[in-house]
C-alpha cells in the first residue's frame, strides 16, 4: 500500500513536471515567433538565463490559473451566459500579464492582445498534455474521476442509493429513425453501431410515430411531463390574450411547462433526484442547466447557468471551444460557399448571423451539456435528461441527409463515446438510452416553389391586397433563440409585432415547418367553416386546391372537425371509423400521410388553442418530400415524411417498449415507457401518474437481440 501512494505520488509529480517543461517550451517558442512578446530585459542575456525566466513564468501562470480561475468564472456569472465564454477567453490571457509581472527583474513583457494568443495556445498546449498524460495512466484517471465522483456525491447528498443503477436519457434534436440508420451504415457513428450491432448487441432500435406537431416543444413537453395537450404546433395564437405563443421563447416554455403539470397532477420525469440539460422543460427536476422554461427567472432558484460555471471553470475548456467555435463558423461559411458555387438546390439563406448560431448549437451547447452530463453520472444523480440539438439546426439550412448534417452527427458519436467511457467510471451503473423527439422531411421551401409565402395565399383567399415581394417569413429556431436568451436580448420590433397583433380582419398567419395555422383575431373563440365561408367565400377553396397544400382542418357547425382536400374532397373527423362519410383516414386527403394521421388530426382537433384553419403543406410518398412554410429545407412540425417517426434505443436490461408488434405512438406514450423504465430500475420508488395502464406498469416479455430488415424496422431474433 504504501509503496503504491509512493508511485502515485511520483506520477503525479511527472506530470506536473512534465506539463511545466512543455508549457515552458511553448512559452520559448512563442517568444521567439511572436514580436510582442519578450523573456529577456537585453540582448545581452543568455539562452540560459531566457529558459529560467520561461520556467519562472509558466510555473506562475499555471498556479494563478488553479488557484483563480475557478473564483473568477463563478464571478462572470454574473454577466449574461453567452459571454461567459469570451470574458473568460480573455481572462486566461490577464491572468498570464500577471504571470508575466512576478517574474523578477521584470523581464517578462507582452501586450495585451498578445497575450491572449500566448495564454490560449499555452492552455491548449498543457491540457493535451495532460489528457495524453492521463489516457496513459488508466489507473491515474480512475482515481480522479473516483476522487470527483466522492466529492460531488458528499455535496450533493450521498443517501446509499446507489447501489441501484441510474438511468440517462440522451436526446438527439431532430434525427429521424432512418437517418440514424443511415449514418450507422456509413459509418459515422461507430459507438451508436457497437450498440446495435456486433455478435452481442446491447441495444434494441425501436421507431415511434409523433403527434401531428411533430417538433421538440411538443414531443418533449409529452416525454418530460406526460400531456403535450394544446400544443398545436412550434407557435400558435391564442385569442383570448391576443398574442403569440412561442416554444422558444422563456415565457413561452414556462407556460406549456406550467399547463402540462396542471393537467398532470405531477412534476415530471425526473422528479425523483433528476437532472435537466439543455431542454425546454425541466421535467421536475432538482438539477437544471440551460432549461429554457426557467430562463426568464431571476434570484436563488435559477441554477440554469450551473452548466456554464462547471464547464469554464477550466481554462483549457474555455479555450478549445473557443477555437472549436471559431472553427465551425469557419466550416459553416465555406461549407455554404461551396453549396452556392455548385448550385446545390434546394437552398436557403445562410449569411448573416447564422453561422454564429451554428456554432453555438454545434460547439457551445454541446460541450456545456456534455460536460453537465458528466458530473451529473459522477455525481451518482438517478435521472438524466439532455438534449443535444446540433443536428437539427445544421439539418434545418442544409438538409437532413446533407453531407453537413450528418458529420455533425459524427462528431456527436464522439460525445456519446467519450459519455459511454465515463459511465464506466461513476459510482453507479448507469442504463443509457438514447432518443430522439422528432425527425426531418426534405424538400424546397413553399415560397421557393410557388413565389408566394401562405400569408400571402392567405390575404389572396380573403381578397385582401397583396404585396409585390413576399416578406420573409419568421423561421423557428431553437438555436437562434437560446443564443438571443443567453444574451438577454429583446425580441426584435418586427417579431413583437407579429407576437401580440391586434383584433383586425387580416388573418394571423404563422409556420410551423410545414405546418400552418390560419386564425381571425376579430372573430371570438374558434370560428368556424360556415362563418369563414360567410365572411371570405373564396379562401378555403383558394387554399385547400393550391398545389403547395396537403390540407386543411377546420371545424363545422354541422360535422364537428372537417378535412379539406383539393377537388371538394372532405373527412368528417367525428365518425366511428375515422369518417363520416364511408371513407377511413387513409383513403380520404389524409391517404398519403400514412396510418395514424386521422387519429392525430382527430386528436390536435380538440386542443382549445387549435386554428381556426390548420394548413398542412403538401407531401411526396415516393421521396418523402413536404414544402416548409418557413424558410427551412429540413424542417418538421406537421405531418409527412421522415419527421414524423424519430427512434427510441433502449438497452436490453430494461423492458420492451412495446410488444406484439405494435406501435408506439405520440409523445405521451413515450413518457409512460421511460416512467416504467425508472421504475426498473428505481423500484415502486419512482411514483405512478394518472393514465397509466396496467401495460404500462407491467415490463414487457424480453427478446434475444435485434437485426435490421429491409424497411430499417428492428426485429427480434427470436420472432
Amino acid at each position: 500500500m504504501v509503496r503504491r501512494r509512493w508511485r502515485s505520488a511520483g506520477s503525479a509529480l511527472l506530470r506536473v513536471v512534465t506539463v511545466w517543461a512543455v508549457s515552458t517550451l511553448t512559452m520559448l517558442v512563442l517568444a521567439g515567433i511572436l514580436p510582442d512578446f519578450q523573456l529577456k530585459a537585453d540582448d545581452t542575456d543568455s539562452i540560459t538565463r531566457v529558459a529560467l525566466t520561461a520556467v519562472w513564468g509558466a510555473g506562475a501562470f499555471g498556479l494563478l490559473g488553479a488557484l483563480v480561475w475557478p473564483l473568477a468564472v463563478r464571478a462572470l456569472l454574473l454577466v449574461p451566459a453567452l459571454v461567459v465564454g469570451v470574458l473568460a477567453f480573455f481572462l486566461n490571457g490577464s491572468l498570464l500579464l500577471v504571470a508575466l509581472s512576478l517574474i523578477p527583474d521584470g523581464r517578462g513583457e507582452a501586450d495585451p492582445e498578445t497575450a491572449v494568443v500566448v495564454a490560449a495556445v499555452m492552455s491548449a498546449v498543457a491540457s493535451a498534455t495532460s489528457g495524453a498524460l492521463a489516457v496513459r495512466d488508466d489507473e491515474a484517471y480512475r482515481r480522479r474521476l473516483s476522487r470527483l465522483a466522492h466529492r460531488r456525491g458528499r455535496r450533493g447528498g450521498d443517501d446509499g442509493r446507489h447501489g441501484l443503477p441510474g438511468t440517462l436519457f440522451l436526446q438527439l434534436d431532430g434525427v429521424g429513425h432512418d437517418v440514424l440508420l443511415q449514418a450507422v451504415s456509413d459509418g459515422l457513428m461507430p459507438t451508436v453501431a457497437s450498440w446495435l450491432g456486433g455478435d452481442e448487441p446491447t441495444h434494441r432500435l425501436t421507431p415511434w410515430r409523433t403527434d401531428w406537431s411533430s417538433q421538440t416543444s411538443a414531443s418533449q413537453l409529452g416525454i418530460l411531463h406526460g400531456s403535450n395537450h394544446d400544443i398545436p404546433a412550434f407557435r400558435w395564437y391564442e385569442k383570448e390574450g391576443r398574442e403569440v405563443v412561442v416554444s422558444s421563447r422563456p415565457a413561452g416554455a414556462a407556460l406549456m411547462q406550467r399547463r402540462a403539470i396542471a393537467r398532470t397532477g405531477d412534476g415530471g420525469l425526473l422528479t425523483f433526484d433528476g437532472a435537466s440539460r439543455g431542454n425546454l422543460f425541466s421535467g421536475g427536476a432538482d438539477q437544471l442547466a440551460l432549461v429554457l422554461s426557467i430562463a426568464a427567472r431571476r434570484g436563488k432558484s435559477n441554477r440554469s447557468r450551473a452548466g456554464y460555471f462547471a464547464y469554464f471553470s477550466d481554462p483549457a475548456n474555455a479555450v478549445r471551444t473557443a477555437m472549436s467555435f471559431a472553427a465551425e463558423v469557419v466550416r459553416e461559411i465555406g461549407q455554404s460557399t461551396r453549396a452556392r458555387l455548385r448550385g446545390d438546390g434546394p437552398r436557403v439563406k445562410r449569411g448573416g448571423f447564422y453561422p454564429f448560431i451554428r456554432a453555438f448549437a454545434t460547439v457551445v451547447q454541446r460541450d456545456i451539456v456534455v460536460a453537465a452530463v458528466l458530473g451529473d453520472m459522477l455525481a451518482g444523480r438517478t435521472a438524466v435528461y439532455a438534449d443535444l440539438v446540433a443536428y437539427d439546426e445544421v439539418a434545418h439550412h442544409s438538409g437532413p441527409h446533407s453531407t453537413d448534417a450528418l458529420k455533425v452527427l459524427q462528431r456527436l458519436d464522439r460525445s456519446l463515446e467519450l459519455i459511454a467511457k465515463v459511465a464506466e467510471h461513476a459510482p453507479r451503473a448507469y442504463r443509457i438510452v438514447l432518443l430522439s423527439d422528432h425527425g426531418q422531411s426534405p424538400g424546397e421551401t413553399f415560397q421557393s416553389a410557388y413565389g408566394l409565402t401562405l400569408a400571402n395565399l392567405a390575404r389572396a383567399g380573403c381578397g385582401l391586397p397583396v404585396p409585390r415581394r413576399a416578406a420573409r417569413t419568421t423561421s423557428a429556431s431553437e438555436a437562434r433563440d437560446a443564443v438571443r436568451t443567453a444574451l438577454h436580448r429583446p425580441v426584435p420590433d418586427d417579431e413583437e409585432e407579429q407576437e401580440h397583433p391586434e383584433p383586425a380582419t387580416d388573418p394571423v398567419v404563422l409556420a410551423s415547418g410545414n405546418l400552418g395555422l390560419i386564425s381571425f383575431p376579430d372573430v371570438a373563440g374558434r370560428a368556424t367553416r360556415e362563418q369563414i365561408d360567410r365572411h371570405h367565400p373564396a379562401l378555403l377553396t383558394t387554399l385547400a386546391n393550391h398545389p403547395g397544400i396537403g390540407f386543411l382542418l377546420v371545424r363545422s357547425e354541422e360535422h364537428g372537425p372537417l378535412v379539406l382536400g383539393a377537388g371538394g374532397a372532405e373527412l368528417r373527423l367525428d365518425g366511428d371509423d375515422g369518417s363520416g362519410d364511408g371513407r377511413t383516414g387513409e383513403t380520404g386527403p389524409l391517404a398519403v400521410f400514412g396510418a395514424g394521421a386521422a387519429d392525430a388530426v382527430r386528436r390536435t382537433s380538440g386542443f382549445p388553442h387549435a386554428a381556426d384553419i390548420m394548413v398542412n403543406s403538401w407531401h411526396d410518398p415516393e421521396t418523402g418530400r413536404v414544402h416548409a412554410f418557413e424558410e427551412q429545407i429540413g424542417s418538421h412540425g406537421g405531418l409527412g415524411g421522415e419527421q414524423g417517426r424519430p427512434f427510441l434505443m433502449s438497452p436490453y436490461t430494461l423492458s420492451a417498449p412495446v410488444c406484439d408488434g405494435r406501435e408506439l405512438a405520440g409523445a405521451e406514450q413515450v413518457h409512460r415507457v421511460l416512467r416504467r423504465w425508472l421504475r426498473e430500475c428505481q423500484g415502486p420508488q419512482v411514483p405512478m401518474v394518472v393514465g397509466e395502464s396496467a401495460e404500462d406498469r407491467r415490463p414487457e416479455p424480453e427478446a434475444e437481440g435485434p437485426f435490421p430488415v429491409s424497411d430499417g424496422a428492428v426485429q427480434d431474433k427470436s420472432a
